[in-house]
């Protein structure tokens, strides 16, 4: 007789030669209220009322030292009886230590860090799953299935915030809160290990399987499968999939800042009745090479310590306001300065126009360059980061700036690129303008990025 909701218990009958022997377990404040005795030393005992506060009182002593505890009851019957369940005989019960894996009680600190709630459902005893939390370091409210069903739905969703502890739960308990917890504009991810837990594991969001419990029909329905059966190896995941969402929020702010800005500089340029400050093999260059390796490597950036202290998402917007704001600034200093750089070497020298091209041209390869450094973080300024926090992002930029020397001073090359050799002392109006971008980004990003939304 295989357990179920409504009993509460299971049961097997064994035929012993002439007789038959039922034998039943399951939790102590269930099974014991179907016992009327006790065995003890092979004698049979009246289970009153003084016994039972004795026993209850050595099963809570267990309970709070985290022991999972299960009673042992039985009694011979015939075939013909129908009610195979009642008047038990109570054998004893058995303790069973089921501690917390190592580092759950780390990857659950850091899920608070991250702004994600954890809640444990359970069929332990309250006090077991109270116990259990506490050896993990934190103390939290509790609710047991009964108090669930005297709670109306509304009230559910009131409660269930401040609840993180549901003991002596049902399936349909569990269906109730995850539905109270999505009725609270929650995203739900559940994991199970057990059959009973299949329906609420599909009203979560995400459903997250077990790989050892579970059938294969169960795994395919599911929309992760952990193949550890290890509550930190969810929090991995976690951390992976924002470390990946952040580097495409950077690759594509990056990318938009320095596209943007050449398009706007010929744009200008245009509009001001200027000569066009590049060529279309430079401007092709440019995103073939020098723009598009960095940004690559952005995509590669390894997780940041603090990216599990960011808040949960609620939206998947790749763009936020913060990130729209960096996109404009950048745009706006690389525009700035080159336009305002080959308006004085039109203006004031007598370079020629390849010249002027070429000088247009490093200044802005050299801006996107520094640029990239500033996407590295969006949030913390360049000199907090180790210089080598992306290291593929420095190979990238010093592949860049060797391309960028071949075809400007290699002479087969810059004549196809359209370039010339010039002045030594550029170089250093190069080093100072590039470097700019990233000094203002450093001012804004300390003194200003706390006003703005992430």
């Amino acid at each position: 007789m295989a357990f179920n909701s409504d009993r509460k218990m299971m049961s097997v009958v064994i035929k012993e030669w002439s007789s038959s022997t039922t034998y039943s377990k399951w939790a102590p404040e269930i099974l014991m209220q179907h016992c009327t005795h006790y065995q003890k030393n092979w004698e049979t005992f009246k289970l009153d009322s003084n016994k039972k506060s004795d026993i209850q009182s050595k099963i809570d002593e267990l309970t709070r030292r985290k022991y999972r505890v299960l009673c042992l009851a039985y009694k011979k019957t015939s075939q013909k009886e129908s009610d195979l369940e009642s008047d038990l005989i109570l054998l004893g019960f058995v303790a069973l230590e089921d501690s917390p894996r190592e580092w759950v009680s780390q990857a659950i600190q850091t899920c608070l860090d991250a702004w994600i709630k954890v809640k444990m459902i359970t069929w332990d005893n309250k006090e077991t799953a109270i116990e259990i939390w506490r050896d993990i370091g934190l103390i939290w409210p509790a609710m047991t299935g009964d108090e669930i069903e005297q709670l109306s739905d509304k009230e559910l969703a009131e409660n269930i915030k401040d609840i993180v502890i549901f003991a002596r739960v049902r399936p349909e308990h569990k269906i109730r809160i995850v539905k109270s917890l999505k009725d609270s504009w929650e995203i739900v991810t559940m994991t199970g290990d057990g059959v009973n837990d299949a329906p609420a594991l599909k009203e979560a969001h995400i459903w997250v399987a077990m790989w050892r419990n579970w059938t294969d029909v169960s795994k395919e329905a599911s929309d992760l499968i952990l193949k550890d059966d290890n509550f930190v190896t969810i929090v991995a995941a976690i951390q992976e999939g924002r470390t990946i969402f952040k580097n495409i929020q950077k690759f594509v702010t990056y990318q938009l800042s320095v596209n943007f800005a050449e398009i706007w500089i010929l744009f200008f340029a245009v509009l001001l009745w200027r000569p066009i400050p590049l060529v279309a093999i430079q401007i092709l260059f440019m995103n073939l090479v020098t723009d598009n390796l960095p940004a690559l490597t952005l995509g590669f950036a390894p997780s940041s310590p603090d990216i599990m202290k960011d808040k949960a998402r609620k939206n998947s917007n790749i763009l936020t306001s913060k990130l729209i704001i960096m996109l404009i600034i950048a745009w706006f200093i690389m525009i700035i300065w080159t336009l305002s750089l080959y308006y004085i070497i039109l203006k004031f020298t007598n370079v020629s126009i390849e010249a002027a091209h070429t000088i247009v041209l490093v200044t802005l390869i050299l801006f996107e360059i520094s640029n990239a450094f500033n996407f590295r973080s969006i949030t913390k300024p360049f000199y907090k980061l180790a210089f080598n926090t992306n290291p593929y992002l420095i190979y990238a930029s010093i592949l860049s700036i060797l391309a960028t020397v071949a075809i400007v001073y290699i002479p087969f090359l810059n004549k196809i690129f359209e370039t010339s050799p010039i002045a030594r002392y550029y170089r250093i109006i190069w080093f100072f303008i590039s470097l700019s971008i990233i000094f203002i980004f450093d001012i804004i990003k300390t003194r200003y990025w706390k006003y703005f939304a992430t």
